[in-house]
């Protein structure tokens, strides 16, 4: 598994520098030798040197925005496999959850809004308490221009998500040093 991972890592970084000669203006295949575009190929090339430098990191080096996170990855399967299902059950718990979660901030008067009745949302009591919370997280209910307790419910759930991905993924790093 490890061997075809770093096979598959070298095929990745040969695609990569394919790619990169290529945007250096090195000669690839026949119709290399003629510039259609004159002048403007450098100019139309130059964004995406710009953004191949930012994702993938410097000529030669595997890196940037993307490059790194892979090879993080690939380097760490197991503990990747650990924060990823971390972050899939504190994200099925949240949205699970979503209702009484938002109704208890909502109760205790953290959302500071008014239920499209115009009742303070923390006066609120049982499903009306829940529905109004929701619809608060969720920008507002649909028929106010919000995205109603369906939004709310999954803001809910990537927060509960997101924080499941941080946490576990603090566990994993400390644990490493």
């Amino acid at each position: 598994m490890l061997e075809r991972a770093i096979l598959l890592n070298r095929k990745q970084r040969d695609t990569v520098q394919l790619n990169r000669n290529y945007l250096k203006g090195e000669k690839m295949g026949f119709f290399d030798d003629y510039d259609i575009l004159g002048g403007l190929s450098d100019l139309v090339c130059a964004p995406f040197k710009a953004a191949d430098e930012v994702l993938f990191g410097p000529s030669g080096e595997v890196g940037g925005l993307i490059g790194t996170p892979i090879n993080i990855i690939m380097e760490n399967p197991g503990e990747t496999a650990l924060v990823v299902v971390a972050t899939a059950l504190t994200g099925g718990v949240a949205l699970v959850a979503a209702g009484p979660i938002a109704a208890a901030a909502g109760g205790a008067g953290l959302l500071g809004a008014t239920a499209t009745t115009g009742t303070a949302i923390s006066t609120l009591s049982g499903a009306a308490l829940t529905n109004a919370s929701l619809a608060a997280l969720g920008g507002g209910a649909l028929t106010a221009g919000g995205g109603g307790m369906a939004a709310g419910t999954t803001l809910v759930a990537a927060v509960g998500a997101g924080s499941g991905a941080v946490v576990s993924g603090g566990v994993v790093a400390s644990n490493k040093s």
